[in-house]
């Protein structure tokens, strides 16, 4: 039984019995006809996940593990804001006529800084300090970049990712102001996965904990229904993780340098309603 699971499982049932109903707010997002897109709440969740253990990807339904590497790729690795570097279609509704999203995500990690060691932008800055100082407690990753919230298509939601090397494990904190539990907890969830195995093997470690942090974790409306489908059902057991182990540089993984061997999952009828 997939461990993963089973928090996905606890956390949402924690949602619905005695989470808070923002119906009759003001609230932002908007479902498709126009209608408000309320949500039941939880604020401060933070799971733990043990990526020496097992891998943490949810089997209550399938979840593809290429697009969404190819999308953490395109954050961390090609630090692009474009979609028009991305294979999936998942940003196409936030992007402009040119296919940028503004100054997010990818454009954030991109943005070169001054540093005692030199100027480099804050991927380059994780992998020099977990290669040059791990035991620094000041390994971090930031996208909340105030200045430039205006020009951005989306705040971002996961905003910041912590790095830890205990001897000779690399442990993670991710952080995220809001997640929609349906659409996006098990989807990020994996991806972060793979970027603590990806940070951890170019730089010597294995892989330990991640930790996520999620300010306001939430269900909405017109998912409620889907959530108690899923959760109701029996988890499988969780999947084994390769990653190619000759991979010695951060950018040369590609979407390819990942596979789930023996990944069974339910499969998800339903049509998920998202609200923008």
């Amino acid at each position: 039984m997939s461990l993963a699971d089973i928090t996905f499982i606890q956390m949402c049932r924690d949602i619905l019995e005695n989470g808070t109903s923002t119906e009759g707010e003001k609230v932002r997002p908007r479902w498709e006809d126009g209608t408000p897109a309320y949500t039941i709440k939880k604020f401060g969740v933070v799971n733990r996940y043990d990526l020496s253990r097992e891998f943490p990807i949810l089997t209550l339904r399938r979840t593809a593990l290429k697009s969404a590497t190819d999308e953490l790729l395109w954050i961390w690795q090609r630090k692009s804001n474009n979609i028009h570097d991305l294979h999936s279609h998942i940003w196409d509704e936030w992007a402009d006529e040119d296919g940028s999203i503004g100054k997010a995500y990818g454009y954030q990690l991109g943005v070169k800084h001054h540093y005692p060691q030199g100027d480099m932008d804050q991927v380059d800055k994780v992998l020099w300090d977990l290669k040059h100082d791990p035991a620094s407690r000041r390994i971090l990753t930031s996208l909340y970049n105030h200045h430039d919230l205006s020009e951005m298509a989306l705040y971002p939601c996961a905003y910041s990712m912590t790095f830890n090397v205990s001897g000779n494990t690399l442990n993670g904190i991710l952080n995220q102001r809001s997640q929609d539990m349906l659409t996006a907890n098990g989807w990020n969830v994996m991806q972060y996965a793979v970027l603590l195995h990806m940070m951890a093997q170019v730089s010597g470690l294995e892989a330990g904990e991640l930790i996520h942090v999620i300010a306001d974790a939430h269900i909405y409306d017109r998912h409620v229904p889907i959530v108690e489908e899923l959760i109701a059902r029996t988890p499988y057991d969780a999947p084994a993780f390769w990653m190619d182990r000759s991979v010695t540089d951060f950018y040369a993984f590609t979407r390819d340098s990942f596979r789930l061997e023996g990944y069974q999952a339910h499969l998800l009828e339903a049509k998920i309603p998202v609200a923008v």
